[in-house]
């Protein structure tokens, strides 16, 4: 099979898209031939503006409808598949959202959230990001991660500090992920994982997924869809290539407010980091260009099955662990 009809067939998902929303979102998703993916609703906001905010969502994702489903359950992903369209899963990249109500968790769960990461960065009420001293998972923490595997709602960590992400992997009853990493062992950087850690999540029955995110990549700026190639076989020597798939970061439309929303703790308070230039690997700067990576991946040598798993199966048959259909 050509390489166009391996990306035309597959199931392509992303683990991770914070991009701006809108139509021209949308349409590069088909361009770029994805599946489904986990598009960030919430990171600093609270309970009612992150309500607010799926609330525009399922506004934009009405207007269009020939683009785009909202995605439940792995059933809806086979869906989007069969009508051509993009599923779209809610994410949270924080659980501040969740404020200090459990209940909060199950009512996200029906608005359609299906993976939330527990902490962006810094600390909350459930345990710590990576760029403070971690204190790891609180209790109320515990109650958080009971109440997500209860419900199906998957337990991301790829901002989270190393200490609070070891105990979250022991404490959950589901595989838990890194939706969007990369490995310290091709660049040291306070948001990428060791491979240790790498090897802790996947011995544990946990999943990841590998971003391309270039302030994080070995060759930085500089830096091509064969660097990201390199980034995924890397994790995949480590963790299999039954726990391994896409979260590619992609930031598509965002603008420096946007950066330096995110970049201070709580969205106004202190600086945590400085990302500089921000700019995709050359080769997959854009979502259209999907199809891309699927070749850089053959090309490098891997099998057509072991691609498909990459590209999506792998993400699917884990969401389906955690969803539960």
């Amino acid at each position: 099979m050509s390489t166009s009809s391996v990306h035309d067939d597959a199931i392509i998902i992303d683990g991770l898209i914070i991009a701006k929303w809108d139509r021209a979102l949308f349409e590069d998703m088909r361009k770029g031939g994805l599946t489904a993916a986990n598009c960030t609703v919430s990171v600093w906001e609270d309970f009612e503006s992150t309500v607010d905010n799926i609330v525009a969502v399922n506004q934009l994702m009405r207007d269009n409808a020939e683009l785009v489903r909202p995605v439940h359950t792995t059933r809806d992903i086979a869906r989007a598949k069969e009508e051509g369209k993009t599923g779209i899963i809610l994410g949270f990249q924080n659980a501040y959202a969740f404020e200090d109500k459990l209940g909060y968790i199950e009512i996200f769960k029906k608005l359609g959230v299906g993976i939330t990461q527990l902490c962006y960065n810094t600390q909350n009420l459930v345990g710590t990001g990576c760029y403070e001293r971690d204190g790891g998972l609180s209790g109320y923490g515990r109650e958080v991660i009971a109440e997500m595997n209860r419900v199906g709602m998957m337990c991301d960590l790829s901002h989270v500090g190393s200490k609070t992400s070891e105990e979250i992997i022991l404490e959950s009853s589901k595989p838990v992920c890194y939706s969007h990493c990369l490995p310290s062992g091709l660049k040291e950087h306070p948001r990428n994982k060791s491979d240790e850690e790498l090897k802790f999540i996947a011995d544990h029955g946990g999943f990841v997924g590998v971003t391309m995110f270039t302030p994080f990549l070995k060759a930085g700026v500089n830096a091509t869809v064969e660097d990201y190639v390199e980034a995924i076989v890397y994790i995949m020597n480590i963790v299999g290539e039954d726990a391994i798939g896409i979260g590619t970061d992609f930031t598509q439309g965002q603008d420096e407010a946007f950066f330096e929303w995110l970049t201070h703790d709580k969205g106004y308070a202190r600086r945590l980091t400085r990302f500089g230039e921000i700019i995709n690997p050359k080769g997959i700067r854009t979502i259209g260009e999907f199809p891309n990576l699927t070749q850089a991946l053959l090309d490098h040598g891997l099998s057509e099955p072991v691609v498909r798993k990459i590209m999506g199966e792998n993400w699917v048959r884990t969401l389906r662990d955690v969803w539960g259909e």
